[in-house]
């Protein structure tokens, strides 16, 4: 799934090629994306106006428009969007057999076939939206209270923004039992982690990620924050991770994978200690750590209240 990193290298090569640039028409190929808007809304809300900037919120990419409004992205597990020279290639049945393909690692190159949204750039380029699992949603959103009202439902903090400090997280993570591994998936406390930079924050941290969220104290927290910072600014460096459908905007892979600590790596020595990684599954996802130093935090006790004085 395309992470924060991901996200935001789409976001940076995109912001200079469609900025100014006016969106002569969208074309939506797959009623799935729009759901439950009927495609022609979207279309008609998109269409003829000018791009004013392209930005990102948590693992959303914005595509601000002229007029006050916002076509918010999801790519979800598989979405790519891609920039290219229009006619490069024929936009083939979305509903052929076996386009949806299945569980792959390493392997699927997006292909112009599973295209499920086409915008027709003034400069005679078009940028398509792929998506082989047909998870991505594209929400046309009003500027102002209805675009804040919906990421503000949905999302927590920025890590990146500088909002992210140990208080915060700290504040977030409050009597909270669940694993510190499913924590961090949680959008709504901080936005833009997913399955891979979730494994290597809490690695950099040295924090086990079955750990109670609860359990943190400052010292780990501070760890924490710099771990997540960490983990995300190498994603960034390395143009994002490419273990199985994500592409930038050119239709390059990422090189993340090639800088993973223990994401994927189960059986190899921990870079740090030597230990060897293992992988255990945390909510339904494959999380990889070290045994040796990651260390697995204990719930805090509830703090007993004091006993009332006997009455004389």
């Amino acid at each position: 799934m395309p992470e924060l990193p991901e996200v935001e290298t789409v976001r940076r090569q995109l912001e200079p090629e469609l900025t100014g640039r006016r969106i002569v028409r969208l074309k939506v190929l797959d009623d799935r994306l729009t759901r439950p808007v009927a495609p022609r809304t979207v279309e008609r809300g998109v269409s003829g106006r000018q791009v004013e900037g392209v930005e990102r919120r948590g693992k959303y990419l914005l595509i601000r428009l002229e007029g006050g409004v916002t076509l918010a992205m999801h790519l979800r597990m598989t979405g790519n969007l891609l920039l290219r020279a229009a006619g490069d290639g024929e936009v083939a049945d979305l509903m052929e057999p076996g386009a949806l393909g299945g569980p792959r690692l390493h392997e699927a190159e997006p292909q112009v076939r599973h295209a499920r949204a086409r915008f027709e750039l003034d400069d005679g380029r078009e940028l398509l939206f792929t998506d082989v699992r047909r998870f991505g949603q594209a929400v046309l959103l009003r500027d102002g209270p209805e675009l804040d009202e919906y990421f503000a439902a949905r999302l927590g903090v920025e890590p990146l923004s500088g909002e992210l400090t140990p208080e915060a997280l700290l504040r977030a993570a409050s009597g909270r039992t669940a694993p510190l591994k499913s924590f961090l998936l949680l959008q709504s406390a901080v936005a833009g982690i997913g399955n891979i930079y979730a494994d290597e924050a809490l690695h950099r941290a040295g924090l086990h990620p079955l750990s109670p969220a609860g359990s943190l104290r400052e010292e780990h927290a501070e760890r924490l924050v710099e771990g997540i910072v960490a983990a995300l600014e190498a994603g960034l460096a390395s143009g994002g991770a490419s273990i199985d459908d994500y592409r930038d905007a050119r239709g390059e892979r990422g090189l993340m994978q090639d800088e993973f600590l223990v994401h994927t790596r189960e059986g190899e020595p921990c870079p740090r200690c030597g230990e060897t990684i293992n992988r255990v599954v945390v909510g339904g996802r494959s999380t990889y750590y070290c045994p040796g130093c990651q260390v697995r935090l204990r719930r805090r006790p509830r703090r007993r209240r004091p006993a009332g004085r006997v009455g004389r």
